[in-house]
């Protein structure tokens, strides 16, 4: 695909669901500048990533409207006359999962499933995106991981991203829905939630650079994690909502190429310029969530669609680490 597939959607009325987060809001940004109508929705729950601040450069150029991707009514008028659907709406800790499977379901499967089903009474003719996570996979048996590698999740929230995939899957063979799933690896970048560290790693380890703090490194810190820029992986959103042939499919988007997480803290300190780093040993409650080295084989979403990342690590973790420094006061 040659030139900017965001220019392929000016005029398209557009749909983001958990719009006031990371990548809600990055996507929202590009779409706007190139001429979109976009709406954005959001349940603003706690402690997820909605954040009204991070629309402040297109505050005005886009509509928000808080609810829920459960709320039954809500949806079926929000989903129509759409031409796009990124449905990133989500609870977004595999941790908080294992504690409450039951939230976890309503929302990352069924809150899904409500959409899909309001499309397809409402709507069959939109274009539906859906964020699932590298963590499906489970266990790691093979690098880089591409889209035949076994799904064996560990977590109900792996395992509720798996059954949402698979329905959406369902409805586009079934009902004609033109559906896009992704596992995505890690991202990371501008406009992250940064009160917690339940998501977003690399946003956290700044944060704690930032404050002086130390950042613990669990085992031996030679684990392997894809990290993926927000804007490439808005980027590669935006390109598979234009590319036809995505249509049905699932695909893995990283950056990759894999980097130990010491490699990853020691370029967080580094730019930051305060901080420090310890190993510590594996907490219990993260032994089970452990899946073992990853690096994303993208080769599959590349060819489909032309797309690659362009963000580096150093130069990504630099780029957020400048625009906290600039917000900070908006994220803390």
């Amino acid at each position: 695909m040659t030139g900017d597939p965001a220019a392929r959607l000016t005029g398209k009325r557009i749909l983001i669901t958990g719009g006031l987060g990371m990548i809600g809001s990055t996507i929202a940004g590009k779409l706007v500048k190139a001429g979109a109508h976009v709406t954005l929705v959001d349940a603003c729950i706690e402690p997820y990533g909605a954040n009204l601040f991070n629309l402040h450069d297109v505050r005005d150029k886009v509509e928000v409207n808080i609810s829920d991707i459960r709320d039954r009514e809500s949806m079926k008028v929000l989903v129509r006359d759409r031409d796009i659907i990124f449905n990133l709406a989500g609870q977004v800790s595999h941790n908080d999962s294992l504690n409450d499977p039951y939230l976890d379901a309503d929302i990352n499967y069924i809150g899904h499933l409500n959409v899909l089903e309001c499309l397809r009474r409402n709507n069959r003719d939109a274009v539906i995106l859906h964020a699932g996570s590298r963590l499906q996979f489970g266990r790691i048996e093979r690098n880089p991981v591409d889209e035949n590698h076994p799904l064996r999740p560990r977590t109900p929230y792996a395992l509720n991203k798996t059954a949402a995939e698979n329905t959406y899957r369902f409805y586009h063979e079934i009902h004609g829905i033109r559906t896009v799933s992704f596992r995505i690896a890690n991202p990371y970048g501008p406009r992250s939630q940064m009160k917690h560290s339940k998501y977003s790693m690399i946003n956290w380890f700044i944060r704690l650079a930032m404050e002086d703090k130390t950042i613990k490194v669990f085992g031996d810190g030679a684990q392997v994690r894809d990290y993926i820029y927000v804007d490439d992986l808005a980027n590669a959103f935006v390109a598979a909502a234009v590319t036809e042939g995505c249509h049905g499919r699932a695909f893995n988007i990283g950056c990759g190429k894999g980097t130990t997480f010491s490699e990853m803290v020691g370029t967080v300190l580094k730019t930051v310029g305060t901080g420090r780093s310890e190993l510590v040993p594996w907490p219990e409650n993260y032994i089970n969530v452990e899946t073992g080295d990853y690096i994303t084989n993208i080769d599959a979403f590349a060819s489909a669609t032309g797309w690659s990342p362009v963000i580096d690590l150093q130069t990504g973790i630099e780029q957020t680490h400048a625009y906290y420094q600039q917000h900070r006061e908006h994220y803390w």
